[in-house]
């Protein structure tokens, strides 16, 4: 995401960091995590799970903010957002 300016508190607020943790054999492939990401940080993979479904994986695991909207979207509670310690500026 890119702003076109800057807020005058910018240098006070740090962004959060988030890491996304997918327990594939929950997932159904309903791709509901990846169409709502407002970070574009998963993608379906290739690969199938046990149920025969292509879940998602991380691809852009640097850019997630820890917004959790994934978590609150999985109907089967299959994704986990584990904010990390260290904010990014």
């Amino acid at each position: 995401m890119h702003n076109w300016r800057t807020p005058l508190d910018a240098d006070k607020v740090t962004i959060p960091h988030g890491r996304v943790v997918v327990i594939a054999d929950r997932c159904k492939g309903c791709g509901f995590c990846v169409e709502y990401c407002p970070c574009d940080v998963l993608a379906i993979s290739d690969d199938f799970n046990q149920k025969g479904y292509h879940p998602p994986v991380p691809v852009r695991a640097e850019s997630c903010v820890a917004c959790g909207l994934c978590e609150l979207l999985c109907p089967e509670f299959a994704i986990h957002v584990h904010e990390e310690a260290e904010a990014v500026k």
